[in-house]
Protein backbone atom coordinates (compact mmCIF):
# COMPACT_ATOMS: atom_id res chain seq x y z
CA UNK A 1 0.00 0.00 0.00
CA UNK A 2 0.65 3.47 -0.86
CA UNK A 3 1.65 6.06 1.81
CA UNK A 4 -1.64 8.23 1.42
CA UNK A 5 -1.34 12.05 2.50
CA UNK A 6 -3.48 13.46 -0.17
CA UNK A 7 -6.77 15.01 1.05
CA UNK A 8 -8.80 14.78 -1.78
CA UNK A 9 -7.57 11.20 -2.56
CA UNK A 10 -8.37 10.13 0.69
CA UNK A 11 -12.15 11.25 0.49
CA UNK A 12 -12.42 9.46 -2.95
CA UNK A 13 -11.30 6.36 -1.15
CA UNK A 14 -13.79 7.03 1.53
CA UNK A 15 -16.26 7.90 -1.21
CA UNK A 16 -16.20 4.52 -3.48
CA UNK A 17 -16.37 2.62 0.12
CA UNK A 18 -19.81 4.77 1.07
CA UNK A 19 -21.28 4.18 -2.18
CA UNK A 20 -20.42 0.29 -2.67
CA UNK A 21 -22.09 -0.30 0.75
CA UNK A 22 -24.88 1.90 0.91
CA UNK A 23 -25.68 0.59 -2.89
CA UNK A 24 -25.98 -2.99 -1.06
CA UNK A 25 -27.71 -2.41 2.05
CA UNK A 26 -30.09 -0.35 0.17
CA UNK A 27 -31.08 -3.06 -1.92
CA UNK A 28 -31.15 -5.16 0.78
CA UNK A 29 -33.80 -2.98 1.87
CA UNK A 30 -35.92 -2.35 -0.71
CA UNK A 31 -35.72 -6.46 -1.29
CA UNK A 32 -38.40 -5.86 1.50
CA UNK A 33 -40.99 -3.93 -0.27
CA UNK A 34 -40.31 -1.58 -3.39
CA UNK A 35 -42.26 1.06 -1.79
CA UNK A 36 -39.43 1.69 0.13
CA UNK A 37 -37.50 3.33 -2.26
CA UNK A 38 -38.30 7.34 -1.28
CA UNK A 39 -36.70 6.17 2.08
CA UNK A 40 -33.72 3.99 0.73
CA UNK A 41 -33.01 7.15 -1.94
CA UNK A 42 -32.70 9.30 0.73
CA UNK A 43 -30.14 7.54 3.08
CA UNK A 44 -28.00 6.97 -0.09
CA UNK A 45 -28.23 10.72 -1.21
CA UNK A 46 -27.79 12.18 3.02
CA UNK A 47 -24.57 9.93 2.87
CA UNK A 48 -23.14 11.56 -0.43
CA UNK A 49 -21.92 14.88 0.90
CA UNK A 50 -18.97 15.99 3.05
CA UNK A 51 -15.00 16.82 2.91
CA UNK A 52 -14.83 13.67 5.23
CA UNK A 53 -13.03 15.13 7.49
CA UNK A 54 -14.19 12.36 10.28
CA UNK A 55 -12.67 9.60 8.17
CA UNK A 56 -9.76 11.59 7.38
CA UNK A 57 -8.87 11.70 11.80
CA UNK A 58 -9.73 7.29 12.15
CA UNK A 59 -7.35 6.91 9.35
CA UNK A 60 -4.48 9.68 10.55
CA UNK A 61 -4.83 8.39 14.43
CA UNK A 62 -4.14 4.88 12.82
CA UNK A 63 -1.02 6.14 10.90
CA UNK A 64 -0.28 8.17 14.34
CA UNK A 65 0.65 4.90 15.97
CA UNK A 66 2.68 3.61 13.20
CA UNK A 67 0.39 1.47 11.20
CA UNK A 68 0.71 1.54 7.24
CA UNK A 69 -2.38 2.00 4.92
CA UNK A 70 -5.09 -0.85 5.34
CA UNK A 71 -8.40 -1.10 3.42
CA UNK A 72 -9.76 -2.25 6.52
CA UNK A 73 -9.12 -0.22 8.49
CA UNK A 74 -10.33 3.08 5.60
CA UNK A 75 -14.03 0.80 6.17
CA UNK A 76 -13.92 1.40 9.59
CA UNK A 77 -13.10 4.88 8.95
CA UNK A 78 -15.68 5.85 6.13
CA UNK A 79 -18.33 4.27 8.74
CA UNK A 80 -17.48 7.81 10.76
CA UNK A 81 -18.96 9.63 7.93
CA UNK A 82 -22.68 7.43 8.49
CA UNK A 83 -22.47 8.50 11.76
CA UNK A 84 -22.49 11.89 10.77
CA UNK A 85 -25.03 11.32 8.01
CA UNK A 86 -27.15 10.07 10.70
CA UNK A 87 -26.16 13.20 12.84
CA UNK A 88 -27.08 15.16 10.45
CA UNK A 89 -30.91 13.74 9.24
CA UNK A 90 -31.49 14.15 13.21
CA UNK A 91 -30.30 17.55 13.58
CA UNK A 92 -31.93 19.26 10.72
CA UNK A 93 -35.53 17.32 12.00
CA UNK A 94 -35.01 18.52 15.65
CA UNK A 95 -34.64 22.29 14.20
CA UNK A 96 -36.77 22.08 11.43
CA UNK A 97 -34.17 22.94 8.98
CA UNK A 98 -34.90 23.52 5.05
CA UNK A 99 -32.05 23.19 3.79
CA UNK A 100 -28.86 21.05 3.89
CA UNK A 101 -26.19 21.15 1.15
CA UNK A 102 -28.45 23.26 -0.78
CA UNK A 103 -31.20 21.21 -0.93
CA UNK A 104 -34.29 19.76 0.79
CA UNK A 105 -33.61 18.38 3.82
CA UNK A 106 -34.02 14.69 4.50
CA UNK A 107 -37.83 15.31 6.46
CA UNK A 108 -39.09 17.92 3.83
CA UNK A 109 -37.96 15.59 0.66
CA UNK A 110 -39.28 12.69 2.29
CA UNK A 111 -42.73 14.82 2.09
CA UNK A 112 -43.52 13.51 -1.83
CA UNK A 113 -43.44 9.84 -0.65
CA UNK A 114 -46.69 10.47 1.73
CA UNK A 115 -48.21 13.67 -0.16
CA UNK A 116 -51.60 13.56 -0.32
CA UNK A 117 -52.01 12.78 3.32
CA UNK A 118 -53.69 14.35 5.81
CA UNK A 119 -50.55 14.19 7.89
CA UNK A 120 -47.77 14.49 5.24
CA UNK A 121 -45.28 16.90 7.71
CA UNK A 122 -46.08 14.33 10.17
CA UNK A 123 -45.58 11.31 8.64
CA UNK A 124 -42.36 12.66 6.70
CA UNK A 125 -40.30 13.35 10.04
CA UNK A 126 -41.09 10.29 10.97
CA UNK A 127 -39.56 8.07 7.88
CA UNK A 128 -36.62 10.90 8.60
CA UNK A 129 -36.34 9.72 11.67
CA UNK A 130 -36.18 6.04 10.91
CA UNK A 131 -34.06 7.08 7.92
CA UNK A 132 -31.17 8.56 10.71
CA UNK A 133 -31.52 5.53 13.12
CA UNK A 134 -31.14 3.30 9.94
CA UNK A 135 -27.86 5.32 9.05
CA UNK A 136 -26.82 4.89 12.46
CA UNK A 137 -27.11 0.98 12.68
CA UNK A 138 -25.58 1.08 9.35
CA UNK A 139 -22.31 3.03 10.41
CA UNK A 140 -21.88 0.51 13.15
CA UNK A 141 -22.44 -2.35 10.88
CA UNK A 142 -19.95 -1.45 8.11
CA UNK A 143 -17.14 -0.24 11.79
CA UNK A 144 -17.41 -4.30 12.94
CA UNK A 145 -17.65 -5.57 9.16
CA UNK A 146 -14.47 -3.61 8.17
CA UNK A 147 -12.16 -6.38 8.05
CA UNK A 148 -9.70 -5.28 11.06
CA UNK A 149 -9.09 -8.58 13.86
CA UNK A 150 -11.85 -8.98 16.41
CA UNK A 151 -8.80 -8.10 18.99
CA UNK A 152 -8.21 -4.53 17.18
CA UNK A 153 -12.10 -4.26 16.91
CA UNK A 154 -12.72 -5.23 20.90
CA UNK A 155 -9.88 -1.89 21.79
CA UNK A 156 -12.68 0.28 20.24
CA UNK A 157 -15.67 -0.95 22.18
CA UNK A 158 -15.63 1.60 24.90
CA UNK A 159 -15.07 4.24 22.62
CA UNK A 160 -17.70 3.64 20.10
CA UNK A 161 -20.63 3.45 23.04
CA UNK A 162 -19.05 7.13 24.34
CA UNK A 163 -19.09 8.56 20.82
CA UNK A 164 -23.14 7.31 20.63
CA UNK A 165 -23.73 8.46 24.26
CA UNK A 166 -21.79 11.69 24.22
CA UNK A 167 -23.53 12.96 20.75
CA UNK A 168 -26.87 11.80 21.85
CA UNK A 169 -26.18 13.48 25.21
CA UNK A 170 -24.84 16.73 23.62
CA UNK A 171 -28.37 16.51 20.94
CA UNK A 172 -30.30 16.51 24.10
CA UNK A 173 -28.19 19.16 25.91
CA UNK A 174 -29.46 21.36 22.79
CA UNK A 175 -32.99 20.87 23.01
CA UNK A 176 -32.97 21.28 26.45
CA UNK A 177 -30.93 24.58 26.67
CA UNK A 178 -33.19 25.97 23.59
CA UNK A 179 -35.45 29.08 23.16
CA UNK A 180 -34.26 30.54 26.76
CA UNK A 181 -33.70 34.23 28.00
CA UNK A 182 -30.06 33.75 27.63
CA UNK A 183 -27.35 30.49 27.50
CA UNK A 184 -24.05 31.65 29.32
CA UNK A 185 -21.12 30.75 27.03
CA UNK A 186 -19.58 27.55 29.34
CA UNK A 187 -23.02 25.87 28.66
CA UNK A 188 -23.03 26.67 25.00
CA UNK A 189 -18.96 25.58 24.88
CA UNK A 190 -20.70 22.04 26.74
CA UNK A 191 -23.12 21.63 24.22
CA UNK A 192 -21.03 21.65 20.84
CA UNK A 193 -18.38 19.74 23.03
CA UNK A 194 -20.98 16.65 23.13
CA UNK A 195 -23.00 17.19 20.45
CA UNK A 196 -20.24 18.09 17.91
CA UNK A 197 -16.68 18.14 19.07
CA UNK A 198 -15.82 14.89 20.48
CA UNK A 199 -17.53 12.75 17.47
CA UNK A 200 -16.17 14.97 14.59
CA UNK A 201 -12.33 14.91 15.93
CA UNK A 202 -11.78 13.34 19.20
CA UNK A 203 -13.68 10.34 18.55
CA UNK A 204 -12.61 9.63 15.32
CA UNK A 205 -8.95 10.30 15.92
CA UNK A 206 -8.86 7.56 18.86
CA UNK A 207 -10.99 5.01 17.29
CA UNK A 208 -8.33 4.65 14.61
CA UNK A 209 -5.28 5.17 17.11
CA UNK A 210 -6.97 2.07 19.44
CA UNK A 211 -7.80 -0.11 16.42
CA UNK A 212 -3.98 0.43 15.76
CA UNK A 213 -2.85 -0.32 19.56
CA UNK A 214 -2.28 3.32 20.43
CA UNK A 215 0.23 3.73 23.54
CA UNK A 216 -1.36 5.88 26.60
CA UNK A 217 0.50 8.96 26.01
CA UNK A 218 -0.72 8.73 22.29
CA UNK A 219 -4.32 8.76 23.38
CA UNK A 220 -3.85 11.63 26.04
CA UNK A 221 -2.60 13.73 22.84
CA UNK A 222 -5.50 12.33 20.86
CA UNK A 223 -7.99 14.09 23.50
CA UNK A 224 -5.39 17.31 24.06
CA UNK A 225 -5.52 17.69 20.33
CA UNK A 226 -9.13 16.91 19.51
CA UNK A 227 -11.37 18.31 21.57
CA UNK A 228 -10.41 22.14 21.55
CA UNK A 229 -10.20 21.47 17.72
CA UNK A 230 -13.41 20.00 17.23
CA UNK A 231 -14.52 22.65 19.39
CA UNK A 232 -12.74 25.21 17.13
CA UNK A 233 -14.34 23.38 14.15
CA UNK A 234 -18.19 24.20 15.40
CA UNK A 235 -17.84 27.75 16.44
CA UNK A 236 -16.41 27.74 12.53
CA UNK A 237 -19.33 26.43 11.93
CA UNK A 238 -21.74 28.45 14.27
CA UNK A 239 -20.16 31.70 12.44
CA UNK A 240 -20.39 30.91 9.14
CA UNK A 241 -24.19 30.08 10.06
CA UNK A 242 -24.77 33.39 10.37
CA UNK A 243 -22.25 35.23 8.32
CA UNK A 244 -21.60 32.81 5.97
CA UNK A 245 -23.32 33.20 2.02
CA UNK A 246 -26.23 30.32 1.85
CA UNK A 247 -25.23 30.23 -1.32
CA UNK A 248 -22.02 28.30 -0.63
CA UNK A 249 -22.66 27.10 2.67
CA UNK A 250 -25.57 25.23 1.06
CA UNK A 251 -28.12 26.28 4.54
CA UNK A 252 -30.34 29.00 5.43
CA UNK A 253 -28.42 31.69 7.60
CA UNK A 254 -32.02 32.31 10.16
CA UNK A 255 -31.63 28.98 11.08
CA UNK A 256 -29.83 29.62 14.59
CA UNK A 257 -32.44 32.87 15.05
CA UNK A 258 -35.33 31.05 14.35
CA UNK A 259 -34.47 28.49 16.41
CA UNK A 260 -33.00 30.87 18.92
CA UNK A 261 -29.89 28.02 19.75
CA UNK A 262 -27.82 27.79 22.56
CA UNK A 263 -24.67 28.57 20.11
CA UNK A 264 -21.58 30.68 21.64
CA UNK A 265 -22.08 33.23 19.21
CA UNK A 266 -25.64 34.02 20.87
CA UNK A 267 -24.39 34.07 24.13
CA UNK A 268 -21.24 36.14 23.75
CA UNK A 269 -23.77 38.35 21.82
CA UNK A 270 -26.33 38.28 25.12
CA UNK A 271 -23.43 39.25 27.61
CA UNK A 272 -22.28 42.51 25.38
CA UNK A 273 -25.30 43.52 24.73
CA UNK A 274 -27.12 46.60 26.52
CA UNK A 275 -30.67 46.68 27.53
CA UNK A 276 -32.14 48.14 24.12
CA UNK A 277 -29.98 45.54 22.32
CA UNK A 278 -31.38 43.07 23.97
CA UNK A 279 -34.75 44.11 24.12
CA UNK A 280 -33.89 43.73 19.71
CA UNK A 281 -32.83 40.50 20.54
CA UNK A 282 -36.24 39.09 22.17
CA UNK A 283 -38.01 39.99 19.50
CA UNK A 284 -36.05 38.12 17.30
CA UNK A 285 -34.50 34.99 18.61
CA UNK A 286 -37.48 32.43 18.36
CA UNK A 287 -39.83 34.29 15.82
CA UNK A 288 -41.51 32.93 12.60
CA UNK A 289 -41.52 34.61 9.74
CA UNK A 290 -38.03 36.10 9.41
CA UNK A 291 -36.48 37.02 6.46
CA UNK A 292 -33.39 38.77 5.23
CA UNK A 293 -33.23 42.13 6.46
CA UNK A 294 -33.81 40.33 10.40
CA UNK A 295 -30.76 38.25 9.47
CA UNK A 296 -28.83 41.82 8.58
CA UNK A 297 -30.02 42.93 12.07
CA UNK A 298 -28.83 40.25 13.97
CA UNK A 299 -25.55 40.65 11.89
CA UNK A 300 -25.27 43.89 13.04
CA UNK A 301 -26.03 44.15 16.23
CA UNK A 302 -23.34 41.23 16.84
CA UNK A 303 -20.56 43.30 15.37
CA UNK A 304 -21.40 46.30 17.19
CA UNK A 305 -20.91 44.29 20.70
CA UNK A 306 -17.68 42.38 18.78
CA UNK A 307 -18.78 38.73 19.17
CA UNK A 308 -17.91 37.50 16.10
CA UNK A 309 -14.32 39.09 16.62
CA UNK A 310 -14.11 36.98 19.76
CA UNK A 311 -15.10 33.86 18.07
CA UNK A 312 -12.68 34.08 16.07
CA UNK A 313 -10.06 34.68 19.15
CA UNK A 314 -11.32 31.77 20.68
CA UNK A 315 -11.19 29.96 17.38
CA UNK A 316 -7.45 31.07 17.11
CA UNK A 317 -6.78 30.05 20.89
CA UNK A 318 -8.26 26.34 20.45
CA UNK A 319 -6.64 25.65 16.86
CA UNK A 320 -3.25 26.81 18.64
CA UNK A 321 -3.66 24.35 21.90
CA UNK A 322 -4.54 21.30 19.34
CA UNK A 323 -1.69 21.89 17.45
CA UNK A 324 0.73 22.58 20.26
CA UNK A 325 -0.56 19.18 22.13
CA UNK A 326 1.07 17.79 19.43
CA UNK A 327 4.93 18.79 20.32
CA UNK A 328 7.39 16.03 21.62
CA UNK A 329 4.89 13.04 20.26
CA UNK A 330 6.13 10.29 19.06
CA UNK A 331 4.47 10.06 15.79
CA UNK A 332 5.48 9.61 12.63
CA UNK A 333 6.26 12.51 10.45
CA UNK A 334 4.13 11.87 7.90
CA UNK A 335 0.70 11.82 10.66
CA UNK A 336 2.41 14.97 12.38
CA UNK A 337 2.22 16.70 9.09
CA UNK A 338 -1.12 15.16 8.39
CA UNK A 339 -2.89 16.20 11.76
CA UNK A 340 -1.35 19.96 11.25
CA UNK A 341 -2.73 20.26 7.62
CA UNK A 342 -6.22 18.68 8.96
CA UNK A 343 -5.88 21.32 12.25
CA UNK A 344 -6.58 24.38 9.45
CA UNK A 345 -8.34 22.73 7.63
CA UNK A 346 -11.31 22.17 9.48
CA UNK A 347 -11.19 25.46 10.88
CA UNK A 348 -10.21 28.01 8.33
CA UNK A 349 -13.39 27.60 5.86
CA UNK A 350 -15.21 30.71 4.38
CA UNK A 351 -18.25 29.00 2.96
Amino acid sequence: MSDLVEPEALKSRVDDILRAFLTEEVNRFLDIDEALRPVGEEIEKVARHGKRLRAAFCYWGWRAAGQPDSDALMRAAASMELVHAAAVVHDDLIDGSPLRHGVPTAHLALEDAVRGRTDTPAAARALAMLAGDYLMALAGQLFTTCGLPAAYLARARAVWAALARELIAGECLEILHTGGDHTDTDTALKVIRYKTAKYTVEQPLLLGGLLAGASRPLRETCSCYGIPLGEAFQLRDDLLGLFGDPERTGKSGLDDIRTHRPTALLALTWRSADAAQRQQLRRLLGSDGLHGEHLNDVRTLMTDVGAPARIERMIDARVEEAVRSLDGVDVPTQAHRALLDLAHRATARHH
